[in-house]
């Protein structure tokens, strides 16, 4: 079996709801109507069918809830959206075996609240979050009881990427151009996110947390040398007391904590790269993932070209099982045959 844990969906009834609105923080707005299988459940099954034994489970598209509406509205635009996708798991077991709740980050207390209904009433198998909240970090300590509340009830976060065309490439312009503020600022975003709860010892207080990293851990794999010799000597490039003070603070170097991140395949079918991503984590801590339905064909491409380039990779046959099925099975606790 395939089990494909960060693809992503619109629920019907919340679709309807975001595309009627306007103003900031729909940017990606007209190109989400253009693909029809966000929305398409037969489309969706038609793609999915064609690669056999292959399941989903579903993470709802961009944007970030907490950029739709005021900490006001927000809560309620994460119960339309995890009451959608929990229906169709309950509906279609057979295609969805669980869903990932999304949160209003933008109002802390409402999204434990939401943490709370949707794992043990609508039976989320974890929650996803963005890499900032409208530009706040995630180490912020109005932040900190969800890591912890993800730790006590042993079920992971997806950690997606969030930029916008507005944060631009140099301080001389208004905006990214070119796409860059998504072709390399996500992978960007991720990674910052990821060294900030590092350093904010979020591992030290929570080790059993699991954190799953879109596009295989962004640059971490690849900039391993750089994120173990280099941050092995913070401090020591600035006269910032914090930066001085950071690895004091911490029980081991920081490229061991970086290794306690999990990671998923979607990187559209570049196989050095995966194979750089499985040097880095180790079977165990990867999972099968596609980003469907954002390939240019709008839904089969990226399951297509993910699954070529597993099958491809150097790697066991027990190691791709474990990252086509097993880790998800044991990390997300699904209830499968």
């Amino acid at each position: 079996m395939k089990i494909d844990i960060f693809p992503h969906i619109y629920p019907r009834r919340y679709a309807d709801r975001i595309f009627s609105r306007s103003g900031p923080g729909l940017d990606m707005q007209n190109r989400f109507r253009e693909i029809p299988v966000l929305t398409d459940l037969e489309l969706r099954f038609r793609i999915m069918d064609q690669y056999g034994d292959y399941v989903q489970v579903l993470t709802l598209c961009s944007p970030p809830i907490e950029g739709l509406g005021s900490p006001r509205e927000t809560p309620e635009l994460a119960r339309l959206a995890n009451d959608g996708m929990a229906g169709l798991v309950e509906k279609y077991p057979d295609r969805f075996p669980g869903f990932v709740a999304s949160m209003p980050m933008n109002n802390p207390e409402a999204a434990l609240r939401e943490i709370d209904r949707a794992v043990t009433e609508l039976g989320a198998t974890g929650i996803q979050i963005f890499s900032n909240v409208r530009g706040r970090p995630l180490d912020e300590p109005e932040f900190r009881p969800l890591f912890a509340r993800m730790a006590a009830l042993d079920l992971p976060i997806w950690l997606h990427p969030a930029r916008l065309p507005g944060f631009s490439d140099y301080q001389t312009e208004g905006r990214s151009r070119y796409d860059l503020w998504w072709v390399f600022g996500w992978p960007y975003e991720t990674t910052i996110a990821m060294a900030r709860l590092v350093f904010a010892g979020i591992f030290d207080l929570h080790p059993n947390l699991r954190i799953i990293t879109h596009h295989l851990g962004a640059m971490l794999p690849y900039f391993e040398g750089r994120a173990g010799f280099g941050l092995d000597q913070l401090g020591s490039r600035t006269e910032d007391a914090d930066d001085a003070q950071a690895l004091g603070r911490l029980r081991r170097p920081p490229l061991d904590y970086f290794r306690m991140f999990y990671a998923d395949t979607a990187l559209f079918g570049a196989l050095p790269a995966t194979e750089c991503g499985l040097a880095f984590f180790g079977a165990d801590q990867i999972l099968f993932g596609t980003d469907m339905p954002f390939d240019p064909e709008k839904g089969p491409g990226f399951i297509r070209e993910t699954i070529r380039c597993i099958d491809r990779m150097r790697a066991s046959t027990e190691e791709k099982a474990k990252i086509y099925e097993g880790n998800a099975r044991r990390l997300l606790k699904l209830k499968l045959p």
